[in-house]
């Protein structure tokens, strides 16, 4: 499977630290320390879900070697839709008169991105689709409880769009070369760890030292999944880019690694966590980055539980 374009949008709002103190009582050093977050993006005004979404897309075709008429499939991924009946797919398909195109949307909390990779790959290799949209717009602030102390400091919003196809279209596609998910539901918190009710709270972290002991261990052993196949191991990889839940879960996988920083990509810092979206956002502002031969491994850690990770070669 090859990445043929991505594009991305992040609102152009920031949320700094200073804004909580009187919402949730944090200080802005507290939520440094523990989280490595500084600013956050945030919607704005008539911006949403959908709008994010369409925006990626946009930037996207800006490099994109066919026409998008060309897809025969389009995917949504995210756990915080506008809605759950005419989803981000279906929505891309009309404004661009995709005729005929299979549309689909898919959730699996922050491991949604990877997971709706690997449904692209199934249809890839069942022969029903050649060409994929790969949509994933978190418009987290439209659903978090900013008093929340345990968790209502961290989102941001931003989307991501990867347009994908079955063969190689072009000299500058980029390989994926394993792609791995995982249901966890049944490991530590489980169901109970992240919840997302909109009539009951909102996007609720009730004990985010389960959630980050096995976004921890999770994370490695999806990466051992995707270097496995090809004879390496994480530690060889010239990148790795992880969900973007909180910077100190950064530092440890590192640490067990036995990494420096700057095998580590982020975006946290500023952005704060746009969930399902994070990692596979790193990863398009990073493009320039990234040299022929080398190889970049993303590994994400989703409430329910689950994880998942993709290896892509340049």
């Amino acid at each position: 499977m090859y990445i043929n374009a991505t594009g991305y949008y992040v609102p152009e709002a920031r949320v700094d630290n200073d804004y909580f103190l009187n919402v949730n009582g944090l200080t802005s050093e507290w939520i440094e320390k523990r989280t490595g977050i500084r600013t956050r993006s945030k919607a704005g005004e008539g911006e949403g879900h959908n709008s994010m979404g369409l925006n990626a897309i946009e930037d996207a075709l800006k490099s994109l070697p066919y026409p998008i008429k060309d897809v025969d499939l389009i995917v949504s991924a995210s756990y915080s839709p506008y809605d759950t009946v005419a989803t981000l797919a279906h929505i891309a398909q009309q404004k661009y008169d995709i005729d005929g195109a299979k549309a689909v949307y898919c959730s699996a909390a922050c491991s949604s991105f990877v997971n709706g990779l690997e449904i692209v790959d199934a249809y890839f290799k069942s022969g029903k689709a050649r060409k994929a949209l790969l949509i994933c717009s978190e418009h987290n602030t439209y659903y978090s409880n900013e008093s929340d102390p345990k968790a209502g400091h961290l989102w941001g919003d931003a989307a991501v769009a990867y347009f994908l196809s079955a063969d190689k279209v072009a000299e500058t596609d980029l390989k994926i070369s394993d792609i791995f998910t995982c249901g966890l539901g049944n490991v530590g918190k489980g169901p109970d760890g992240v919840i997302l009710r909109p009539k009951e709270g909102g996007i609720e972290m009730p004990d985010g030292r389960d959630v980050f002991v096995n976004a921890c261990q999770q994370m490695i052993r999806a990466l051992d999944e995707v270097t496995k196949p090809i004879g390496i191991t994480p530690g060889q990889l010239d990148y790795i880019i992880t969900h973007q839940a909180n910077k100190r879960i950064v530092a440890q996988v590192a640490h067990q690694l036995d990494l420096t920083d700057d095998h580590f990509l982020n975006n946290i810092e500023e952005l704060g966590n746009t969930g399902s979206a994070s990692c596979a956002l790193v990863f398009a502002q990073n493009r320039d980055t990234f040299r022929k031969g080398q190889r970049v491994g993303l590994t994400v850690f989703g409430g329910g539980y689950s994880c998942g990770a993709f290896l892509v070669e340049i």
